[in-house]
């Protein structure tokens, strides 16, 4: 009976991460590039009572000990593409990531692609991280035409100028095992020693995708799934909870017995 409290309580543990993992997912339904998560769960390790073939059945008698969640596993399906019109809104049409540069020189990684302009005419993300490009990437002051081509280069209209110039190109990155990416907050991810060696090149080369201007890449959260998914939780920890209530019963009614 005690066993059974724990095992219980190893069930309500798991559920509650889940849904924590549910609700983070649901509060990112709006969120640019955002990639939802679920938790995948392993059973513990069983108590051998009878190993097998020590006796005359051919099968063992095992006790489970319950349940653990064993890691958070991030579905890298693309979002669905929303025109927006904004001439420093990307969206990536396939696989691959931008890259921008953090405040301590280190690279990250993004699918959300609502750039703006810095006051040195760079592109940035909407916390202020610089979007790696080739070239010097800075669109000329007062540029009353910003344009990215499929290929990312990225070509601008100078106050001054009748034709436009070109002032960069976009760099994508690809990983073997983008599922080894870890969240680092503000739409970004950073590399990890599970996700492989970094490629990088321009859009539409080596597997990645086009890049596609005035569209946002909208989060890949399913609402619908997201609450079947919580309903099935909440039931699940709901009967751990029963389990528990069950043994702790029978827990004291042997308490009970009197010689």
């Amino acid at each position: 009976m005690i066993r059974a409290l724990w095992t219980a309580a190893s069930g309500m543990r798991s559920q509650q991460l889940a849904v924590d993992t549910i609700a983070h997912n649901l509060s990112n339904v709006n969120t640019t590039g955002f990639r939802r998560s679920r938790v995948e769960m392993q059973d513990l390790k069983y108590t051998q009572v009878i190993p097998a073939g020590s006796g005359p059945t051919p099968s063992p008698l095992l006790v489970g000990q319950g349940v653990k969640p064993a890691s958070t596993q991030r579905s890298f399906r693309m979002g669905s593409l929303q025109p927006t019109g904004g001439q420093l809104d990307f969206a990536i049409e396939g696989q691959g990531f931008f890259q921008v540069r953090l405040a301590s020189g280190a690279l990250a990684y993004t699918r959300d692609g609502s750039f703006k302009l810095n006051l040195d005419g760079e592109l940035v993300t909407g916390s202020g991280y610089r979007l790696v490009v080739s070239g010097d990437g800075k669109i000329p002051a007062g540029a009353t035409e910003i344009s990215i081509s499929p290929d990312g280069r990225i070509t601008a209209l100078a106050p001054d100028s009748s034709a436009p110039v070109e002032v960069g190109q976009v760099i994508l990155a690809d990983f073997p095992n983008p599922g080894g990416l870890e969240s680092l907050g503000d739409n970004l991810f950073g590399v990890t020693g599970a996700t492989g060696e970094v490629t990088t090149g321009a859009p539409g080369t080596g597997g990645s995708g086009r890049l596609i201007q005035g569209y946002l890449e909208m989060s890949n959260v399913e609402v619908v799934q997201e609450m079947m998914d919580l309903i099935m939780a909440q039931r699940a920890y709901e009967l751990n909870s029963r389990a528990l209530k069950s043994a702790d019963e029978m827990l004291g009614l042997a308490n009970q017995i009197r010689r």
